[in-house]
């Protein structure tokens, strides 16, 4: 059973990792769906392998002027949108006393900003009934050095959309959260997390001793995003091994 049969979805950020997956298991499920990223290579690279299903768009959810001929686009190609997934963001890391107004304004203008108005650029051209799922983290509610900022950019994100599901209840769009601690995909093992030593001491403390897989988060948003997910809004969902809830075991 297809149940995004026929279906046209949206995923920002969707030309690798969480994204890229979740695009697959979407054209798996019966849907069109358009991909955006900001590199042109990676993007064209992303749709060949999709295939006929998938059409991509170069756009930055951090520059308003994308986000709207993104909008254009889309509904110049299909119309009517049925699945927005606002996948795209970045995690940047700075300890307390050391966060900086660069990395500050990347992490709110793409994780909180860019989100927003994708929605609300969007929000003409969502079918009624359609859904929308936001992307955060586990860290909009989990402590880790480095990431106050990432974090609260992730939380901000949470209290709009669970504001965006109590005000478009009237068209029975449905908006969900999907919260996954550390996936495996290529963003996290840059920057200070470039050292696979760092990813073994972490996965030791995770209850299931390792990472998340990019299919496994994308099997979450494709539920979401189906008809049998029709009576879930306002909900957020984590997605990793019970790391949020369990004690560390040294």
């Amino acid at each position: 059973m297809r149940n995004l049969e026929n279906k046209v979805a949206v995923i920002t950020g969707g030309n690798s990792g969480i994204g890229f997956a979740t695009a697959q298991e979407f054209i798996r499920q019966g849907a069109k769906v358009v991909i955006t990223g900001r590199n042109q290579q990676t993007l064209q690279e992303a749709v060949e392998q999709l295939g006929s299903n998938a059409l991509g768009i170069r756009s930055d959810v951090a520059q308003m002027k994308d986000i709207e001929a993104l909008v254009e686009q889309v509904k110049a190609t299909y119309g009517t949108v049925d699945v927005l997934f606002v996948n795209a963001g970045v995690a940047l890391q700075e300890p307390i006393g050391q966060v900086t107004e660069e990395t500050f304004d990347t992490l709110i203008d793409i994780n909180f900003k860019g989100a927003v108005f994708t929605t609300e650029k969007f929000i003409p051209i969502l079918k009624d009934g359609a859904s929308i799922i936001h992307m955060t983290s586990v860290s909009a509610f989990v402590v880790a050095t480095g990431t106050a900022i990432y974090g609260a950019s992730k939380a901000a994100l949470t209290a709009y959309s669970k504001s965006v599901a109590v005000e478009l209840s009237d068209r029975k769009i449905r908006v969900n959260i999907v919260a996954p601690s550390m996936t495996e995909t290529p963003i996290i093992y840059q920057g200070q997390f470039a050292n696979e030593e760092i990813h073994t001491f972490i996965k030791s403390k995770m209850p299931f001793r390792r990472y998340g897989k990019p299919e496994e988060v994308a099997k979450l948003v494709s539920f979401l995003a189906s008809d049998d997910a029709s009576y879930i809004s306002g909900g957020e969902f984590t997605v990793d091994g019970g790391a949020s809830v369990n004690a560390i075991r040294l």
